[in-house]
């Protein structure tokens, strides 16, 4: 393990404890300083708005000057993602560079929901609906919020906060 990568996912850490807007946050699986995961909440007044998207994020040996494998696991239909919840991000590929760290990723993610990228299209569907029929496109956006907030709620009623 790369003591380097090591000290700047730590910073990016510690960056995001101090800085991270309200919308996103993220933090090591079970201490595993490679491993994240991470919540975006969708943008308010758009059609993600009340959306709790998770994602995971698997950062290489060589981070940051390799970029993290990044993924959401809540369904998400949109343009710029596969079906497995790849995400299609320039930053996240041919335009990474180590400057960009956990907070730029998670707020271009963000930013990618309400802006998505149809020149090249993960999600060939989502892609032609948007443009094509935005109103079918909106209500499948928004049944995909829906189920982020029942696969939340039920995250949540498996934890008690009494322990």
């Amino acid at each position: 393990m790369s003591s380097e990568a090591r000290k700047r996912l730590l910073l990016d850490l510690r960056k995001l404890r101090q800085e991270l807007p309200e919308t996103v946050c993220a933090s090591p699986v079970e201490g595993d300083i490679f491993q994240w995961q991470a919540v975006i909440l969708g943008p308010e007044n758009t059609e993600w708005e009340g959306g709790i998207f998770t994602l995971s994020l698997k950062f290489p040996n060589n981070y940051p000057h390799r970029p993290p494998v990044v993924k959401f696991i809540t369904r998400v239909y949109h343009p710029n993602v596969y079906q497995d919840g790849s995400i299609c991000l320039d930053i996240l590929d041919r335009e990474w560079s180590p400057v960009f760290d956990v907070c730029a990723i998670l707020t271009s993610i963000q930013s990618l929901l309400t802006d998505p990228n149809n020149k090249s299209p993960a999600n060939r569907e989502a892609a032609v609906m948007f443009e094509e029929n935005r109103t079918e496109y909106i209500r499948k956006v928004k049944e995909t919020v829906e189920e982020s907030l029942a696969v939340a709620e039920s995250q949540a009623e498996g934890h008690d906060l009494s322990d």
